[in-house]
């Protein structure tokens, strides 16, 4: 892998911003052995030497990813202030992945390619020309056939007011106790004990022993909380559950934006928003590996159409309506969270709610699924959003 950039200017590919996308996508790249004769640069300000993440996704079959995964669940607790259910996840495993595992694991993989080169510089600039794509950093300057770009944009979805826009925002503790309380057989999917305050919040957490675990306070919601208010309400869980010493080995925090906002449209024939920026992410739940591995193979696949034009890629399908609805519920009635989720989970089958988040389910099997929801909310949310479309 190239790191010398005085000689270098223009690629076949460059990525702008390497996160999970660029990462999964230009990994398949090197394993299919279909891009060997094609120059590509990846640009980004971070040197991905940090664990700055935990990814999280259930997955039926072993993936190439399974050598680096962490720690898998078969069994998680869905849980609010009136019940607690075990889901028992098989064919499913609820499954762990460090960021910092990932990076070293790509970054292995690519180094010895001599068609790849990695810069550690900020992308400034990136503007399309008629014949190829001109990318500056605050360094040098580039040009490429065609752009693949992950550098979120917030301001495309948050200054428009036709798409509802929330956050996953979450703050976590990776604790370790002085008594042995958690099972490290079972995640806590989705624990709605905790108070809810107008909002949808609650507990996740991933134990990898009997005294450590990653507990996250997380919200489904359109505003931020301050930072002594997630770490309150951790330590307030903490002590429901009997623990009152522990040592905080690391701590995360972060936010996904929740939205059904068409980031494609900004595809054009030479650049191609992937990731969160490409509208990658799950917008019902903010789960981005599984969403981004299944969208990365597709890319490749894409990418090897003789007539290729980026904007060609994205195909929407009725899961992104889906998706549209519960957003808008949520925007409007953001404490409506706690019942839906826990109509969904109480009775329904925890194989085919996974299937259909995994948009892999059949019209009758996406019933099964809906049918399990609050009726009154999606009902009027259906009537907005046809009538609000149809304007």
């Amino acid at each position: 892998m190239r790191m010398n950039s005085s000689q270098i200017k223009h690629f076949d590919y460059i990525f702008t911003g390497t996160g999970l996308a660029s990462l999964m996508t230009v990994y398949k790249m090197v394993l299919s052995g279909k891009f060997s004769d094609k120059s590509i640069l990846l640009l980004d300000k971070d040197s991905k030497k940090t664990n700055d993440r935990t990814w999280s996704f259930w997955e039926k079959e072993q993936s190439i990813w399974n050598s680096i995964i962490s720690k898998k669940w078969d069994s998680a607790l869905f849980a609010n202030e009136n019940f607690k259910r075990d889901l028992e996840l098989k064919p499913y495993s609820y499954n762990k992945i460090n960021g910092l595992d990932f990076y070293n694991f790509v970054f292995e993989k690519i180094s010895n390619q001599p068609n790849i080169t990695f810069l550690n510089e900020k992308v400034t600039d990136i503007n399309e020309l008629e014949t190829h794509v001109f990318v500056g950093t605050e360094e040098n300057r580039y040009t490429c056939n065609y752009l693949f770009n992950s550098i979120y944009t917030k301001a495309f979805a948050e200054s428009q007011t036709k798409y509802p826009v929330l956050q996953q925002h979450f703050l976590g503790w990776f604790v370790k106790t002085e008594i042995e309380i958690f099972n490290p057989e079972q995640a806590t999917f989705m624990d709605f004990s905790v108070e809810q305050k107008g909002n949808t919040r609650f507990m996740y957490v991933l134990p990898t022993s009997k005294s450590e675990a990653l507990v996250e306070y997380t919200l489904f919601s359109e505003k931020f909380l301050s930072k002594e208010e997630y770490e309150n309400e951790i330590q307030l869980y903490l002590e429901k559950l009997g623990i009152n010493q522990f040592e905080i080995i690391e701590k995360e925090q972060g936010s996904i934006p929740m939205t059904s906002y068409p980031f494609w449209k900004k595809n054009t024939k030479k650049v191609l928003n992937i990731g969160t920026a490409g509208g990658w992410t799950k917008a019902s739940t903010g789960y981005t590996f599984r969403n981004s591995d299944k969208k990365s193979s597709q890319l490749i696949e894409f990418l090897q159409n003789e007539s290729l034009k980026m904007k060609d890629f994205h195909k929407r399908s009725r899961f992104w309506f889906y998706d549209l609805l519960l957003l808008d519920i949520l925007y409007r009635n953001n404490e409506l969270g706690c019942s839906i989720f826990s109509s969904l989970f109480k009775k329904g089958n925890p194989a085919l709610i996974f299937k259909f988040l995994d948009e892999e389910t059949s019209l009758i099997e996406d019933f099964k699924v809906i049918l399990k929801c609050p009726k009154i909310p999606f009902i009027k949310s259906l009537f907005r959003v046809i009538f609000f479309r149809n304007k």
